[in-house]
């Protein structure tokens, strides 16, 4: 008797989302990375299309935090200087995108003013070629202060802005249309929360090929299983033809990874270097969730998620 797997087609198709510049917005070499377009659940090429594989960013803060010394000495010198740190993830690290984390802006931090970060901002993005994801600090009222100066100072960018949320979108948002930006709509680990959001955005004129939505994921062991629940009843709604989430999904391991008491701990203490591989296995089980773009932190991690990426991705298809 022959057997035949078992195949389930889906009516409908996650939207792609382009970031960097594309056409004759490409000068200067930079380059662009497209998300999206999948037709299947994650890595299951023989039910649809899955045109694009997940992509990897590598996340740069502008001010350094408080990090375990194990994660400090696998960046090096360099994550005192973004410039330099960007440089590095990109040239050496392999990042297809870099984010940058404008972390220092924050009230309760260093509260950098806007000038200052807009300086750091163009002087990173003339020294990379990848694509830019820019996050703010935070704070709603600083946030929404910045995000209009960075975006102008890197219109035609194609950057992708955020996080928006519910609190803050009409400010970002309009500032992103205005210089062609593309933006993070942040909900809490919720599906109809998720949507709202992207209703919110439609209703002032985003569209759809601009957002990428952020579910707002969890560590391993400090809600992996719960906010994999959530993005995957968002991409089976998505598939299903539910619109307002047919969009691709951005998480970010590393930051969850790292705050995790267990990595931080291990590392402290001289041990094995369990923060690697809390970043690994959140990272890879989150692409099994159906994320599409990948923030992490740590170059070992980064390699480790990138070799296995390469083992359930072959040729442009799903192995």
């Amino acid at each position: 008797m022959k057997f035949e797997w078992p195949v389930e087609k889906w009516p409908a198709r996650i939207c792609s989302v382009t970031i960097g510049p594309s056409g004759a917005e490409a000068g200067g070499g930079k380059r662009s990375v497209t998300v999206g377009g999948e037709g299947a659940l994650p890595f299951l090429a023989l039910e649809g299309p899955l045109p694009h594989r997940p992509a990897l960013a590598l996340e740069v803060r502008d001010e350094l935090p408080d990090w375990p010394q194990v994660l400090r000495d696998a960046l090096g010198p360099s994550c005192h200087d973004p410039v330099a740190w960007a440089r590095r993830c990109e040239e050496e690290w392999g990042a297809e995108l870099i984010c940058l984390r404008l972390s220092g802006a924050s009230p309760e931090g260093k509260n950098k003013g806007v000038s200052e970060v807009v300086a750091l901002v163009r002087d990173l993005s003339g020294a990379i070629q990848s694509p830019l994801i820019i996050l703010g600090c935070g704070d709603v009222e600083k946030d929404n202060a910045l995000f209009p100066k960075v975006a102008e100072a890197l219109a035609g960018q194609r950057c992708l802005l955020g996080p928006v949320t519910k609190d803050n979108y009409k400010t970002i948002a309009a500032a992103a249309m205005a210089n062609g930006h593309s933006l993070i709509a942040q909900s809490p680990v919720d599906v109809n929360m998720q949507k709202q959001i992207c209703i919110l955005l439609e209703e002032v004129g985003v569209k759809q090929e601009r957002i990428v939505l952020d579910p707002t994921t969890g560590g391993l062991g400090y809600g992996l299983e719960y906010t994999y629940s959530v993005m995957e009843r968002i991409r089976l709604a998505a598939l299903q033809g539910e619109r307002n989430l047919a969009s691709p999904i951005i998480v970010f391991p590393g930051s969850e990874a790292w705050r995790a008491k267990e990595a931080a701990q291990a590392a402290r203490s001289g041990g094995p270097v369990q923060g690697v591989v809390w970043e690994l296995l959140t990272a890879s089980t989150l692409a099994q969730a159906g994320a599409d773009l990948l923030v992490l932190l740590d170059p070992r991690a980064a390699a480790a998620f990138r070799e296995h990426l390469g083992r359930l991705w072959k040729g442009g298809e799903a192995a």
